[in-house]
């Protein structure tokens, strides 16, 4: 199979994923209002999904390693049809968080397996552009996720799921059809504790991982405080947000796209270590910011180079390992997770405390800084690769 073939698989499956993530968003007055419910318990419907996903995250990548990764993708699929399924026949608040959780825990068993798989289906010099089109499906679902959403419920809630669900069973039939068996045979399969020993006792692993969760910790405070940022400084509309978020999430894909070729050029341990410092250095740039269009530039051009990166992350992840793939995967969702929790708590302190994205800005910079030190005492920028 050539890597084209590889990379459509992982770019649709993550899509999909993804979508089904931020489909649910703009339901939540619609749902509040047949539900009964208050606007203020209404996000569990949304949280209900991440809670499922990032705890079973820790669980799905040492069930998984070890075994054929396709049969886990497939039955993650199915149970994430069935649930996604069952979510268009939900008539009450608790069975719509009981089924939004299923969905999540069923895609953590999907997800981890594309990280994992990438670096032994396709050939070395092809891993960073194979992970960087599976980052571009996850950066299109978030933003055609809500958009999705809204458009498909305008003839009725149940719709979105309902599509998504019959999306996710043509995308079945299309792995189960045309996607090999993925490293069966290969690995020994290690037993629950031995896989996390395995990993946490590695100590570029664990160096890894947690550089990662610093890094997503800054990243998402500034992710998640871009709309308060634009309406409280730039007066713009929740509908000029959302358009501005599309052309700032646009940056992100073109970066997953062709970030490899960066790496081609100059190698990945140069890439890493010159966006890492490019990524301070705007970040820098951003309390100088006067107008919405500063702003809006040079958050595009931060999501470029993130879009960059993200494929280097992953790569460099599963480069520590070679029998607890999964595991590794599992845990950066984890921690990726987590540190979006955390930046959700800073961040808000953050924004009322210092004026305007003053506070916030220099605090990613603190936390990408603290990120490159990490990877530098690791040795990943002398790696040869």
């Amino acid at each position: 199979m050539t890597s084209r073939r590889y990379s459509l698989i992982f770019f649709l499956t993550m899509f999909l994923i993804g979508t089904d993530t931020f489909l649910i968003s703009p339901l939540l007055p619609t749902l509040s209002s047949l539900y009964g419910i208050s606007t203020s318990i209404s996000g569990w419907m949304v949280s209900a999904y991440a809670i499922g996903y990032a705890l079973f995250a820790l669980i799905s990548g040492p069930i998984s390693d070890g075994r054929d990764r396709k049969k886990v993708m497939i039955w993650g699929l199915i149970a994430f049809t069935i649930s996604t399924f069952l979510c268009s026949f939900a008539m009450n608040f608790q069975l719509m968080l009981l089924f939004r959780f299923l969905a999540g825990v069923s895609a953590s068993f999907v997800t981890p397996q594309i990280w994992a798989s990438i670096p032994v289906v396709v050939e070395k010099k092809e891993i960073v552009k194979v992970m960087g089109y599976a980052t571009a499906g996850l950066s299109v679902s978030q933003l055609v996720g809500i958009p999705v959403g809204s458009y498909l419920a305008v003839f009725t809630w149940h719709a979105p799921f309902l599509v998504i669900s019959l999306a996710s069973l043509l995308l079945l039939l299309l792995i189960i059809s045309v996607l090999p068996t993925l490293e069966i045979g290969t690995r020994e399969h290690l037993s629950f504790i031995k896989t996390y020993k395995s990993v946490l006792t590695n100590h570029k692993s664990v160096s890894y991982l947690i550089a990662y969760f610093v890094f997503q910790t800054g990243s998402f405070t500034c992710m998640t405080f871009i709309s308060t940022w634009f309406t409280s400084s730039f007066g713009l509309t929740l509908s000029g947000v959302g358009t501005a978020m599309i052309a700032i999430g646009a940056g992100n894909l073109v970066g997953s796209l062709f970030g490899s070729r960066i790496v081609t050029r100059i190698g990945l341990s140069k890439a890493f270590f010159l966006e890492l410092v490019i990524l301070i250095m705007l970040y820098l740039l951003m309390p100088f910011t006067k107008t919405f269009w500063q702003a809006e530039v040079l958050l595009t051009i931060v999501f470029l180079f993130n879009g960059f990166i993200f494929p280097l992350f992953m790569a460099t992840l599963q480069s520590t390992t070679k029998n607890a793939r999964s595991t590794i995967s599992s845990l950066s969702n984890a921690a990726m997770y987590f540190g979006e929790t955390v930046a959700g708590i800073i961040g808000g302190v953050l924004f009322h405390t210092f004026y305007g994205f003053t506070g916030i800005a220099l605090f990613v910079v603190i936390m990408i800084f603290i990120s490159l030190i990490l990877y530098m005492k690791s040795g990943i920028f002398k790696a040869n690769h």
